[in-house]
């Protein structure tokens, strides 16, 4: 019962960093027909727009902070290859323990930051020094969305290797026996 509940909690982080993940993604064609809207307005018709920066700093670093999540889910961050894959599995769910953890600390910190500033932003009504002069609201609340994502996929991936570390298998094989 309580695996089946671990195996359902697991799948459905799973689900939404992926959905997640993928919703920023095709945020990209958007941004670069942003880029490219300010290239040709301010170069071919002579008169730049005053949005088109700010929306793609913006935009820019929602795709950056909401990928994050789902770059973990694929396993696709930086690792030190030359001692990481020169050691036992066991002990590379070890290293990924200690590693998961320090990011969530991290993680932790800028969220816990992130809320202060958007209560700032909301109290001050703060906005980009521009001369649009967009709120800055949203972009704190990605920040806690994207910290919270991360620090979901980052604990779903300590579940799994932990199972792994005391069982010696996979908490989420392909198919299990059992149904699951």
């Amino acid at each position: 019962m309580a695996l089946t509940a671990l195996k359902r909690l697991c799948r459905g982080i799973d689900l939404v960093v992926m959905l997640m993940g993928k919703a920023a993604s095709y945020m990209m064609p958007l941004l670069a027909f942003v880029v490219a809207f300010e290239v040709f307005s301010r170069y071919f018709l002579n008169s730049p727009t005053i949005w088109a920066y700010d929306l793609s700093l913006f935009m820019f670093g929602y795709i950056a902070a909401l990928g994050g999540a789902y770059a973990q889910q694929k396993k696709v961050h930086i690792n030190v290859d030359i001692l990481y894959l020169n050691v036992p599995r066991k002990t590379q769910r070890m290293f990924n323990l200690i590693s998961y953890s320090l990011g969530i600390f991290f993680l932790w910190i800028v969220a816990d930051m992130s809320i202060g500033k958007l209560l700032e932003a909301i109290e001050f009504d703060y906005r980009r020094e521009s001369e649009w002069a967009p709120p800055m609201y949203h972009f704190w609340v990605m920040s806690l969305i994207a910290c919270g994502l991360f620090i979901a996929q980052l604990g779903r991936d300590i579940l799994v290797d932990i199972y792994y570390i005391f069982t010696g298998k996979d908490l989420l094989a392909q198919e299990d026996s059992d149904g699951d």
